[in-house]
């Protein structure tokens, strides 16, 4: 029987909205600072002069979130984005942005016809990646742009010089036919986070000779890229016309000492924190989370954060990490867990359920930096930032430069 007073919705009728499978952003939240991420870009830019910047926002702005993050780069005035996948280049399509971007990292079956009806610039690095873009162009009834990429010694993507010239011939005789325009040369540099690692210089004389090899088949780009973040910042040789800016716009050295060496004040960007849940005394010979790894000696009080691996709180840093509790380092005691990990307030601790805990932040007040989690935990900043998942809110915050 159906109440009348309660009678059932129709089909169609609003109902409250689903909710969102994630954290609470009182419990857990990473804080984004574009104010902190666009004075990164302008520090940069005039770091390296003439060049003009490509800021990367792939891997969802290396964690940060790719559309806040592109769209506050428009805002400095940054001409171009690069993404690794084609689903990412669409994104930004599809979330407004119209600027010059470049997708390079594409599978055997993949149709890059969307990419070139979207105006998006694409990496080739074969005759058939060539052959592809030709016919994605007559599908769409555009030219496409494309960048040829030269393996100058990483070895991982490009083509090797062996086969360049034969490339280059192709993509000229496909430019000639109106179906495709290069409009870049590019590689990546393999160590340039490591100042005077001799293929540093080995790789630039590779790209020139890429570069004029370009030039004799009778390509004309305009945009010859070498330079990843460390490489605008320490290697002057290798801006050329554009640098490809990563992890740096988003306040993270490429290595330990980069910034520094290159005279660059850079701010993290990203502050992860979380709340207390939970807060008990232990007595001396209690074990601490998954297989007792770390066992109290006396007695103490922990403190339960409800970030895990599942977020992106690397298991690495079990036993090994701090953070910051009430203006103190406290450190992560017994396995990272799923959802949550252990920390040690200490045996005279006050701290009570609800306090927040600073996980990582730019470190201006004590706290640890992505960086100091990168060297506890035998990885780099890249990483830690990056990994930290989808179930942790973003909240951004801006103020005018």
């Amino acid at each position: 029987m159906i109440n009348s007073s309660n009678p059932p919705k129709p089909v169609g009728s609003s109902s409250p909205a689903a909710p969102v499978a994630g954290i609470d952003a009182q419990t857990a939240r990473a804080t984004i600072d574009l104010a902190a991420f666009r004075r990164n870009i302008a520090t940069l830019q005039r770091h390296v002069g003439g060049a003009e910047m490509m800021v990367v926002v792939k891997a969802d702005g290396y964690g940060h979130g790719m559309i806040e993050c592109a769209r506050a780069a428009r805002r400095s005035g940054v001409g171009w984005l690069g993404v690794a996948t084609p689903t990412e280049a669409l994104q930004l399509r599809q979330s407004g942005d119209e600027g010059r971007l470049m997708a390079w990292l594409y599978g055997v079956d993949e149709d890059l016809t969307p990419l070139v009806a979207a105006d998006v610039d694409v990496s080739a690095q074969s005759a058939e990646q060539i052959s592809r873009l030709v016919a994605a162009a007559g599908t769409a009834e555009r030219p496409a742009r494309v960048h040829l990429k030269i393996d100058t010694g990483l070895s991982r993507n490009g083509m090797r010089v062996e086969g360049w010239r034969a490339l280059c011939e192709v993509a000229a005789e496909a430019e000639a036919s109106g179906a495709l325009e290069v409009v870049g040369v590019w590689s990546h540099l393999a160590a340039a986070d490591e100042p005077g690692h001799p293929s540093i210089d080995a790789q630039i004389e590779v790209f020139e000779w890429a570069t004029a090899q370009a030039a004799d088949a009778g390509l004309r780009p305009a945009a010859r890229h070498l330079a990843n973040s460390a490489g605008a910042l320490v290697v002057p040789a290798a801006r050329f016309d554009l640098v490809r800016v990563g992890i740096a716009a988003y306040g993270i050295d490429p290595a330990p000492g980069i910034a520094d060496l290159a005279g660059v004040d850079l701010t993290p960007v990203m502050t992860l924190q979380g709340q207390l849940v939970n807060v008990k005394t232990i007595k001396a010979g209690d074990g601490v989370s998954y297989g007792h790894t770390w066992v109290a000696e006396k007695p103490t009080t922990l403190g339960l954060v409800p970030l895990g691996y599942a977020d992106g709180i690397p298991r690495h840093g079990s036993n090994a990490v701090q953070v910051t509790v009430g203006q103190r380092r406290a450190d992560i005691r017994g396995r990272v867990c799923m959802d949550q990990f252990v920390v040690d307030l200490g045996p005279a601790a006050a701290d009570v359920v609800g306090d927040d805990v600073i996980l990582f932040g730019p470190g201006r007040d004590g706290e640890p930096t992505a960086m100091d989690w990168a060297r506890w935990c035998d990885t780099i900043g890249y990483e830690i930032v990056t990994r930290i998942g989808v179930r942790v809110p973003r909240r951004y915050v801006e103020e005018d430069l």
